[in-house]
């Protein structure tokens, strides 16, 4: 099973990921980007306030692709559960937001970048999403990069609405403005259900 965490920065997705390596030892736990070659490329790029938008794009979607060829489709059949500190939706969520704001002429950038995953990527079995303000989560990042500021987040908040509403099924909402111990606490709660330990 694989199971997936997503949210805007500051949300608190890397420290429950954290918190749950104990409750689940044999699992394994991964992230987007990752610490590949790739992942060190989107880094890179992240850090560079000029950075070519599509090409940024096309750099998580190559780290995506090794990803799953390298982590995610052997843990899977191996029978393993997978948790990953962000996922697809994140590439949705926040390059669809990007493209949107560049001059790139792509007329419906989320609908776009989900056609290039289709043809290869394989959809998360859960998904369980911290829901914060957009204006909270850029305060708790510290708005240090570009994908840090008030303005793009709510943009950001706005994708991941849409593919909610697409999938409401998948998605699980938890209310990630309460305090870390409480949030820890709902997911380990939600993941228990789902992987019915």
């Amino acid at each position: 099973m694989l199971i997936t965490l997503e949210g805007l920065d500051g949300s608190g997705k890397t420290t429950v990921w954290e918190a749950l390596h104990d409750v689940y030892p044999d699992a394994t736990f991964t992230r987007e980007p990752t610490d590949s070659w790739y992942g060190e490329a989107v880094d890179r790029s992240i850090a560079d306030d000029d950075a070519d938008p599509l090409a940024e794009l096309f750099l998580l979607t190559a780290d995506h692709a090794d990803h799953l060829s390298g982590t995610i489709e052997p843990a899977l059949a191996d029978g393993a559960l997978v948790i990953s500190d962000r996922y697809s939706d994140s590439r949705f969520a926040y390059q669809a937001a990007t493209l949107a704001a560049s001059d790139v002429d792509i007329d419906r950038p989320l609908e776009y970048i989900r056609g290039i995953h289709a043809a290869f990527s394989r959809p998360p079995d859960a998904t369980i999403y911290l829901d914060l303000d957009a204006r909270e989560a850029a305060e708790r990042a510290g708005r240090t990069n570009k994908f840090e500021q008030d303005g793009y987040l709510a943009a950001v908040r706005e994708n991941y609405e849409r593919l909610i509403d697409a999938e409401p099924g998948r998605f699980v909402r938890v209310d990630a403005s309460r305090s870390p111990e409480a949030v820890i606490a709902r997911v380990e709660e939600v993941l228990a259900e789902l992987v019915g330990k």
